[in-house]
């Protein structure tokens, strides 16, 4: 049964970082969105292919590129805000020729 609870709240807290991230990317996105509604808005039927088709290409590998360096600085100021699990303590034991003799 506790492993059942483990799994469930390591679910909630994957799903809370995917939010987490969803938010992330929007906001990272929202120029770049807007400059591809407006490239395919401002294209004729006849310039959607071709030259334009290549153009609305490279905004969407500029807005991909955007979500990744929104990724990689949320990462690098350690973007979870969960506190870190303490690592229970090491019992103490007596030394290995703790009452031996030496021979």
């Amino acid at each position: 049964m506790e492993g059942v609870r483990e799994d469930q709240e390591s679910q909630t807290g994957e799903s809370t970082e995917v939010e987490r991230v969803i938010a992330l990317v929007m906001k990272a996105m929202e120029g770049d969105i807007r400059r591809v509604a407006e490239a395919i808005v401002l294209k004729r039927d006849d310039e959607l292919l071709g030259p334009g088709e290549f153009d609305l290409r490279e905004k969407a590998l500029q807005a991909a590129c955007h979500i990744l360096e929104a990724t990689i600085n949320d990462r690098k100021k350690g973007g979870t805000k969960a506190a870190a699990r303490s690592a229970p303590t090491a019992a103490k034991t007596p030394a290995s020729s703790a009452g031996a003799a030496r021979r």
